[in-house]
């Protein structure tokens, strides 16, 4: 055997290789585009539920509205396992990115009240989008899975748990008015903020993206209002089996005076929430930690 030729190719190969990590994307350029991806998989969730809430508002369908009615409606698409996996690994990577935001302040906040509090939310919402991550995988491997169902069981097993303890009921009405004060800061929020300084786009543009912000975050924050609802009237009650998900808590809204055109409008909202987040997708101003150290 001529082992001068492969060691020539074999040398050869491995300044290949090292031509190639070389070349490799810095850790940075990685983190921005797994954040823009996850941003683009919040926007596909919302852009759903305002979709499948518009449907139900017109009884066009029976599927259930909320984050885990579009995890059961992809799953009984084509190619539905293909549908969930992207949509997982999507949320997973926006979950990252909360991290960074609210462990590492890749916003640059900084460490007042006010910037803390932003931090500590961030932190929430990461909770929040990584247990719909979890559900995702979880129907992966269960195709059978009905999650909307088990979602309201499971809510009104735990709202009996803590009914249980002492002041259970008490408690039960806090996380009414937790879930209420998460509504009322999103309306505060859309008709306060300035969203345009987060994006790197032209001011035109800016001036035609940014009202998607300030309706969409106002839409998220009254939706909010059914379910904190709910929750405080299952605390004075004391009855947990009136627990139940966000997107059923929406779709009590129907039975009320002109229900399915207050479900319409607030359909529209999340579809708009929706689509801002895509739009932060693409122009928000991304800017990953370049050393991990908790700040």
């Amino acid at each position: 055997m001529d082992t001068s030729w492969a060691e020539h190719h074999t040398d050869k190969l491995m300044s290949r290789a090292r031509h190639l990590w070389r070349k490799r994307p810095d850790t940075p350029v990685i983190l921005e585009a797994l954040a823009r991806f996850g941003y683009g998989a919040r926007g596909f969730v919302y852009v759903s539920i305002g979709v499948i809430l518009m449907l139900t508002a017109h009884d066009l369908t029976r599927q259930t509205a909320g984050s885990t009615g579009v995890v059961e409606s992809l799953a009984r698409q084509p190619f539905g396992r293909v549908w969930l996996f992207t949509l997982g690994v999507g949320l997973w990577s926006f979950v990252l990115w909360r991290v960074l935001q609210s462990v590492f302040d890749a916003d640059n906040e900084g460490r007042d009240l006010k910037a803390i509090a932003k931090r500590v939310g961030q932190g929430i919402s990461g909770v929040v989008y990584g247990l719909l991550a979890s559900t995702v995988f979880e129907v992966l491997d269960e195709v059978y899975a009905n999650p909307t169902a088990g979602e309201a069981a499971e809510n009104q097993e735990k709202a009996r748990a803590l009914m249980e303890l002492p002041f259970g009921q008490i408690l039960l009405i806090g996380v009414g008015l937790v879930i209420l004060g998460v509504g009322i800061g999103n309306v505060v929020r859309g008709i306060r903020n300035d969203f345009g300084r987060d994006l790197r786009c032209s001011e035109t543009i800016c001036k035609r993206v940014v009202p998607l912000a300030h309706v969409g975050y106002v839409a998220r924050g009254l939706a909010y209002f059914p379910l904190a609802g709910l929750v405080m009237w299952a605390g004075f009650r004391d009855r947990a089996s009136e627990i139940t998900t966000f997107g059923g808590a929406l779709e009590s809204v129907e039975t009320l005076p002109a229900g399915p055109w207050l479900l319409s409008a607030a359909a529209l909202g999340l579809m708009a929430f929706g689509a801002y987040a895509f739009v932060e997708g693409r122009f928000r101003r991304i800017r990953p930690p370049r050393d991990m150290d908790v700040t």
